[in-house]
């Protein structure tokens, strides 16, 4: 897993974030470190189905993109 896959990178750019943890810049694409707390997005939820190469659907019902974060929805399941 990368930074980008953790509930605590909070990006800044395309390229880099800070760790909502210690505060330290990161970059998207490294190896996340020993705290690394899977982010709840649309592509680790049950009911997503990947449809193409970067898009999805939710429910069978709506469009819904792999990386967007679902930390708002009633409907994520692990």
């Amino acid at each position: 897993m990368n930074h980008y896959d953790c509930k605590f990178y909070l990006a800044t750019d395309v390229f880099k974030g800070i760790c909502k943890r210690d505060k330290n810049l990161i970059l998207a694409d490294d190896v996340a470190c020993e705290h690394f707390e899977k982010a709840q997005k649309c592509k680790y939820c049950l009911n997503f189905k990947l449809t193409a190469d970067e898009l999805g659907t939710c429910m069978n019902k709506y469009d819904a993109y792999p990386e967007m974060n679902a930390v708002s929805c009633h409907d994520f399941q692990n």
